[in-house]
């Protein structure tokens, strides 16, 4: 249940704050390229547009840190 809370506030501050919209989506995607170094750029930009909303979601609230303790 705490980890659905925490991604539930995660989410909604992705979805309210544009600029840590912004940084979370460019955080997201460059660790997720960083996981797949065997795909072409276009590969990986195709995955990507296919697989951005789920990555997002399952993402947001490493991301959301992240962004809390970027400085």
């Amino acid at each position: 249940m705490e980890r659905d809370n925490l991604m539930h506030g995660a989410r909604t501050a992705l979805n309210t704050i544009p600029e840590m919209r912004e940084w979370a989506e460019n955080y997201l995607k460059e660790k997720t390229r960083g996981e797949m170094p065997e795909m072409s750029a276009e590969e990986f930009e195709k995955h990507w547009k296919y697989h951005k909303p789920e990555i997002i979601h399952a993402g947001a609230a490493e991301a959301a840190q992240a962004f809390k303790n970027r400085k």
